[in-house]
């Protein structure tokens, strides 16, 4: 698993899928926060809303940009028949892959605490703002990032294709973030399944662990996710047997 960890993160910075990754989400994160209408500076108060509110939309195109070659093009250029002759289990393989792409992700993560400490000098009195909240967006945001990494992962291992990787990943990642909490506002069902379909969303569990206070359900909801989607992309790279 360490070979194929260190063979994707040493490719995802040998080329410029890692440089572009970093300054495409720290860009848009950053004119979001400073630069476009409705920033920090326009509000009354100091926080991080902005960033939290806003990184999971950008997340949601990102991750899967990543994720989008890592089986699909192996998949396309035969490497991966060539990778499974080793003496790796497919989970291994997989495993190396998915804390590659999670690395890189905490590493564009990483340069925003230089927002988190402007926005505490900003602060009046100075340091005046909500830190467990922000401990826990953050937390929330490094969960959200790992099931995307693993719906792209699934994604990509389904295809040979990278552009279709790409789509049906954002679809995915949409939809659980999304369309599950946009449906239960809509007010079609009765009692209380509306908020039972909002609870199947990553947005409610997301929002849940941003207010600050880490509950173990919220917790336990993205690892499960996780694991059912790691186990998926097991199960398909384990068809190409059959």
């Amino acid at each position: 698993m360490l070979t194929i960890f260190r063979k994707e993160l040493t490719a995802f910075f040998s080329s410029l899928i890692g440089y572009i990754a970093i300054a495409v989400f720290l860009i848009l994160i950053g004119l979001i926060m400073w630069v476009f209408p409705n920033n920090v500076l326009d509000f009354g108060y100091a926080n991080l809303d902005i960033l939290f509110d806003n990184a999971p939309l950008v997340f949601m195109l990102l991750i899967p940009a990543i994720t989008m070659r890592l089986f699909a093009e192996e998949k396309k250029s035969g490497t991966l028949e060539i990778i499974a002759t080793r003496p790796l289990t497919e989970l291994q393989i997989i495993l190396g892959k998915y804390f590659a792409a999670f690395v890189l992700v905490i590493i564009a993560l990483l340069p925003t605490l230089l927002y988190y400490y402007t926005v505490y000098m900003l602060a009046v009195p100075l340091g005046n703002i909500d830190t467990g909240a922000i401990n826990g967006s953050y937390l929330g945001l490094c969960l959200l990032s790992a099931a995307f990494i693993a719906i792209g992962l699934f994604a990509s291992a389904i295809t040979d294709n990278q552009i279709v990787a790409f789509i049906l990943a954002a679809f995915l990642c949409f939809a659980w973030y999304l369309a599950f909490y946009a449906v239960s506002g809509l007010g079609l069902f009765a009692g209380k399944a509306d908020a039972i379909i909002q609870q199947i969303g990553m947005q409610f569990h997301y929002a849940s662990i941003s207010r600050g206070v880490v509950d173990s359900r919220d917790v336990i909801y993205f690892l499960s996710l996780i694991v059912i989607f790691i186990l998926c992309t097991k199960t398909a790279l384990e068809s190409r047997k059959w």
